[in-house]
């Protein structure tokens, strides 16, 4: 009963947490709300495999915005990464899910 419980309370927070949060963007506005409901999008069709919505991301971000995106997407993690100016998103969405999407020649 006590599992209920628990997992009543993380969907009830990740329900409340549902929102996209930037926590760091240098990107164009265009391009940057592009890139969000990008992340939004892959991260609901992909709910269970970061790895599945990280490849959707990085692949619609080459063919929109040219090659070379990179895209971390997990729990907990830090970086510090060398990119193209105007080209860097780091965001939170679903409570505590990162992504980061960035690009760099």
């Amino acid at each position: 009963m006590a599992g209920t419980e628990v997992k009543k309370e993380e969907a009830d927070y990740k329900r409340l947490h549902s929102f996209p949060l930037i926590r760091h963007t240098d990107m164009l506005e265009e391009m940057r709300v592009e890139t969000m409901e990008l992340c939004v999008t892959a991260c609901e069709k992909f709910a269970s495999n970061n790895e599945s919505a990280a490849k959707m991301i990085k692949e619609s971000m080459d063919k929109k915005f040219g090659s070379s995106w990179h895209v971390v997407i997990g729990e907990g993690f830090g970086f510090e990464v060398t990119h193209e100016v105007k080209n860097l998103l780091y965001m939170f969405f679903g409570g505590s899910l990162a992504v980061c999407v960035w690009k760099c020649s």
